[in-house]
């Protein structure tokens, strides 16, 4: 029987890719070099802000006199640069998908605990979900911690599973990428990957979701043919 279900944020619960973009343009221009469209960044998300930044430099370049985006003695340099500007802009455009909200008062009705986990740091994850829904919606939220893997180690929804004090075959992890049903595989929890974020139905074949859906009511669907 599902208990609880683990939600990944971005490309998942929100639609997050405006200000994701914002942050890390205004960075580029800031520091000198060219920005890069919206589309690529729904592939450098998904992996925590240092791997974000990792993946962007690889394909800006410098357009003034500013400090080579390639060269890694810079990365710190750029990584906070993006975090200054992602400060700021965290909220940028941000909102729930389509029926995410009544999904989630679905899942109250039924008494199934709810969580986010994200590779987000800790800090915005926080100040995304208490902006977007409302007190109460998630039992549960945390973003990347110091001193715990990111995604798709199994740690922070192991985590999450031992706080609501239930077992990971007891939970459904959902996620938009390729790191989500990993993550969900890896703690041994059933996973669902969604169509309405980030990657595309082959990648969540690809990494063997037990299940996929192209709308956030079908998910209790799932769950009333699992828990009947």
């Amino acid at each position: 029987m599902i208990k609880a279900c683990i939600f990944d944020l971005d490309g998942t619960l929100t639609d997050t890719l405006s200000s994701i973009v914002y942050s890390a343009n205004s960075s580029l221009r800031k520091e000198g070099l060219s920005e890069l469209p919206g589309d690529n960044f729904r592939y450098y998300a998904g992996d925590g802000a240092r791997e974000l930044v990792r993946r962007y430099l690889k394909d800006t370049h410098a357009v003034g006199s500013g400090l080579d985006p390639h060269d890694e003695r810079n990365f710190e340099h750029f990584f906070q640069s993006y975090m200054e500007e992602f400060s700021k802009y965290c909220m940028y455009r941000v909102k729930p998908f389509d029926g995410i909200p009544e999904l989630i008062h679905g899942l109250h009705e039924r008494d199934i605990r709810t969580a986010v986990l994200s590779n987000k740091p800790d800090a915005q994850t926080k100040e995304v979900v208490s902006s977007v829904f409302s007190a109460g919606d998630f039992d549960h939220v945390q973003g990347q911690l110091d001193g715990m893997p990111r995604k798709p180690a199994p740690d922070g929804a192991l985590r999450t599973a031992g706080i609501f004090g239930i077992r990971p075959d007891e939970c459904m992890y959902v996620g938009d990428t390729n790191t989500d049903m990993q993550t969900g595989k890896a703690a041994g929890m059933y996973t669902v990957g969604v169509l309405w974020g980030f990657r595309d139905r082959a990648e969540l074949e690809a990494n063997k979701a037990d299940a996929i859906v192209s709308a956030p009511g079908e998910i209790l669907g799932l769950l009333k043919a699992m828990n009947a």
